[in-house]
This record gives structure tokens, C-alpha cells and sequence, in this order.
């Protein structure tokens, strides 16, 4: 058997320039949040973050709902834990088998001021929040929902041997946006329920960037931490490019050429081979109905979606662009898979993009 991830989640500097949602911070509030489990094993792990924060974490309690169960968090045998500001905690192992596509329900009960929270922005999901220790009491309609997920970087599952386990890094495509709210019709998701061996583990970030920091750090700068550190990890999806060329219009900043993307690709993929992962490569997706896309930038993106579909750089590739593009506008989304703002997909469009990745390119 073997520790691996069945869930990840790659976080956001909640002190970075741009901001995805509203930061926030908790006291004397129990934060309770859903983990869909991409794959399962005999038993499970919690990791919980506070790599962004400037003070010391307080967790007083935190207990996991599985199935019918609920069982307590220990960390080293006690059931409060203090993680330092920039370093994250593991809790002790639950020995309670969990199949691929459980949710588990995780609650943290914060008693102390924990000043703005490490987060993740998933758009795609939810958390209730409600004030005081309610760990073993049900949600009551006055919880107040707010997006994202906070203080949780993983969940970790024993696995058995042989198990192929890719990371999807890139950028809202895989994260989810455009997709429906806590219903798990990510990209991801899909192609998770077409995998018969091994599963996909969801490193995208809304508003990420190849080769520029912005919302979190740019890939090449969270390579390590969001992919390499990912247990077991054997293969590596990838789709970047397209906050590459849109975000520089709204940000007074260059274009960036097709020859520093592909660079940047090339690198990308060295980094993984040199851990020996295989790396699948996706085009870019299509952006022309949004309105901050630009004739240059959509020209970049042709001229390195023609490198992408004929480089030896990747393992193999995913054709996204052709996948959910209108034949009548290849630059543009299809209107069926349109989530209506010209640029990210809907559920239908997730699952297109899912169904371009070839399964042969995933098996160990």
C-alpha cells in the first residue's frame, strides 16, 4: 500500500495584488467544507495549511464526516493542533476505508482571531461557516455559505501499489469555473469517471499563469510544491496560456511571444521528466468571446497550439481548443459549451475537455 493524494488543493496568498474573492479571516467560528475524493484507499490522512498566514493557526477540534461516520482528528495522538505561520500539519491516519468520489465533511472549529486565511478560491464550491463550536451539530439555514475552501491543502488516502496518479496543473479550466456550483462537473471530475485504474488529482488555479505571478504563483514557480510534492504522483496534465494572454491588456504589461510560452512549456516539461513523470500537454483553450481577448494574444495562441500538437517536448497531448471550439469560430468556444462569459466552460464544455484526453496516455 501506498500514501497518495485523493485530493488536493492548490492555495492562494490571500495577500497577493489580485484578488479572486473577498479575503477573510474566522474567530470563534467552526468552518465546515465538503472533500470530494478523487480516489480511495483503506485509510486517509487530512493535511491542513497555513502556508500564507503571518501568525500561528489555533485549530481547537476538528472532526470528519464519512459516510455515516464521524470521527475525530488527532495530530500526534491530541486533538488540538497549532500550525505555524507558513507551514502546514498532517493529521494522524484514519483508519477508515473511503472509495474514490466520497465526500468527506471536514470541520474546523477556530476559537482564536486567525487574521486573513490561506485559501483556495474553487469557484465550483461552497463552505458553511457558522459562529462557535459546532462540530457534532447539523447545519442549520442560518450557516452563511461563502466560496472557496480555507486552511485545507489535501486529503491523503493508502492506496494500493500500481496505482497511476496524474496531477491536472493549469489554470481555471481544471479548477472549475463557469461550472456548476458543488455539483463536482469539473474537467476534472469528468475525466475522473472515465479512469478505471489510478485518478486525477486538481491542481488548477482561476486567473494562473505560465509565466507571470498574479492570482498565486506562476507555474514554473509552484512546479515543486503543486506537483512534485504530490505522493505517488506519475503523470502530469497541463493547460496554460490563457491568463498569459488576456490578463497584459487589463494590466498594462507586454504580450508575451510565442517562443517565451513555449519556453516556458519546454521547461515545464523538463522539470517533470527529470522526476520522471510523463507530461501531457493541452492546447490552449478558446477565448476570442471574452471580452478582454485580443486579435495579438489569439494569434499567439494559434502559433503555440501548432507547437503544442507537433513538439516531442510532452508525453502526448490533449487537443482542448479543438474539443470545445465553434467550427464556424475556431477561436471561439462553442455556444453549447459557452458558460456565457466567451471564455470558460459550462458543465457540457468540462466534459468535452475531459473526453479530448486519450486514457492510454495515463497508465503507468
Amino acid at each position: 500500500m501506498i500514501w497518495t493524494a485523493g485530493f488536493r488543493t492548490a492555495v492562494i496568498n490571500p495577500y497577493d495584488q489580485f484578488q479572486l474573492s473577498e479575503p477573510r479571516g474566522f474567530a470563534d467560528q467552526t468552518v465546515r467544507q465538503v472533500l470530494h475524493l478523487a480516489g480511495g484507499g483503506e485509510a486517509f490522512r487530512v493535511r491542513l495549511t497555513n502556508r500564507y498566514g503571518r501568525t500561528p493557526l489555533t485549530i481547537a477540534a476538528a472532526t470528519v464526516v464519512a459516510g455515516q461516520r464521524q470521527v475525530a482528528l488527532t495530530f500526534g495522538g491530541a486533538e488540538q493542533c497549532v500550525v505555524p505561520a507558513g507551514e502546514e500539519t498532517l493529521s494522524d491516519p484514519v483508519d477508515l476505508p473511503v472509495a474514490a468520489g466520497t465526500d468527506l465533511v471536514l470541520s474546523l472549529y477556530l476559537p482564536e482571531r486567525t487574521g486573513l486565511a490561506t485559501y483556495s478560491h474553487r469557484p465550483a464550491e461552497v463552505a458553511s461557516m457558522v459562529d462557535g463550536n459546532h462540530l457534532t451539530t447539523p447545519v442549520s439555514s442560518r450557516a452563511t455559505q461563502i466560496e472557496g475552501r480555507f486552511y485545507i491543502s489535501g486529503v491523503d488516502v493508502l492506496a494500493p501499489p500500481n496505482t497511476a496518479i496524474a496531477v491536472a496543473f493549469g489554470d481555471s479550466w481544471f479548477e472549475g469555473v463557469g461550472t456548476t456550483t458543488s455539483a463536482n462537473r469539473r474537467s476534472v471530475d469528468f475525466l475522473n469517471r472515465r479512469l478505471r485504474r489510478g485518478w486525477v488529482v486538481n491542481q488548477g488555479i482561476a486567473g494562473n499563469r505560465l509565466l507571470r505571478d498574479g492570482v498565486g504563483e506562476h507555474a514554473l514557480a509552484r512546479f515543486d510544491r503543486d506537483v512534485l510534492s504530490i505522493p505517488a504522483a506519475t503523470h502530469v496534465l497541463v493547460h496554460f496560456g490563457i491568463n498569459d494572454l488576456v490578463l497584459p491588456g487589463m494590466l498594462g504589461e507586454p504580450l508575451p511571444t510565442a517562443a517565451a510560452l513555449i519556453e516556458g512549456f519546454t521547461a515545464l516539461a523538463g522539470r517533470a521528466h527529470a522526476a520522471g513523470l510523463k507530461i501531457i500537454g493541452g492546447t490552449i483553450g478558446a477565448f476570442a468571446g471574452a471580452p478582454i481577448s485580443t486579435p495579438e494574444g489569439l494569434a499567439v495562441r494559434r502559433e503555440v497550439n501548432d507547437w503544442i500538437r507537433t513538439t516531442g517536448a510532452f508525453d502526448g497531448f490533449f487537443d482542448v481548443a479543438r474539443a470545445v471550439a465553434n467550427p464556424q469560430a475556431p477561436d471561439h468556444i462553442h455556444p453549447a459549451f459557452d458558460s456565457g462569459d466567451g471564455m470558460h466552460l459550462n458543465d457540457r464544455g468540462a466534459k468535452a475537455m475531459a473526453d479530448a484526453v486519450n486514457l492510454d496516455d495515463l497508465v503507468l
